[in-house]
C-alpha cells in the first residue's frame, strides 16, 4: 500500500489557507512526484470544548493557545507567535508573548483574542460546531486530530465528520 503524503499543521486556521498554500505547492514541486496540494492529506490538530457556554469553551483552549503563542521559544524566535502574526493578529500575539514571557500566564491567557480560538479550534455548542466544521471542509482539510479530554465530545465529533 501506498503511504499518503500528508501535513500536520498545529493551530490551521481553515479561513487562511492562502497563509500555507504557496509553501505547499512549493515543497510538493519540489518532491518531484507530480502530486498537488489536492492530494495532501491536511491533517491538524484542533482542539475542541463542547458545551452550552461559548466563552466558557474559549477559556479552555487559551490556556493552550497561550502558552505556544507567548512561551515557546524566545522574542523572535517563536514558531506560534509568528504564525499568529501571520494570520493577522499582530497586536495579541505581540501582547501574549510579552506578558508569558514576563511570568503574567493568566494575563497572557486573557489576552488571547476570541476570534483566534474561533479559528484555530472547534468550540462551543455541538450546532455551532457543525456550522464550523464547513470551514474545515472547505479549506481541504480531509483528517482532524481532535484534542480533547471529554470521551462525550471526542463521540459527538466522530458523529459531525461521519
Amino acid at each position: 500500500a501506498e503511504i499518503a503524503d500528508g501535513w500536520l499543521p498545529v493551530f490551521f486556521s481553515p479561513f487562511r489557507m492562502s497563509v500555507f498554500r504557496d509553501s505547499l505547492n512549493e515543497g510538493l514541486a519540489k518532491a518531484g512526484s507530480g502530486k498537488t496540494l489536492a492530494d495532501l492529506d491536511i491533517a491538524p490538530t484542533v482542539q475542541v470544548a463542547m458545551g452550552p457556554d461559548l466563552d466558557a469553551c474559549r477559556a479552555m483552549v487559551k490556556p493552550f493557545v497561550a502558552l505556544y503563542m507567548g512561551g515557546m521559544g524566545a522574542k523572535g524566535k517563536n514558531f506560534y507567535n509568528d504564525l499568529a502574526r501571520r494570520y493577522g493578529f499582530e497586536e495579541a500575539a505581540e501582547r501574549v508573548q510579552d506578558l508569558y514571557l514576563g511570568g503574567r500566564k493568566n494575563e497572557a491567557i486573557a489576552a488571547v483574542p476570541d476570534e483566534l480560538v474561533d479559528e484555530v479550534a472547534l468550540v462551543g455548542p455541538k450546532e455551532r460546531i457543525a456550522e464550523r466544521l464547513t470551514a474545515w471542509r472547505d479549506s481541504g482539510v480531509q483528517t482532524l486530530i481532535c484534542g480533547t479530554f471529554d470521551v462525550n465530545t471526542l463521540r459527538a465529533m466522530a458523529e459531525l465528520v461521519s
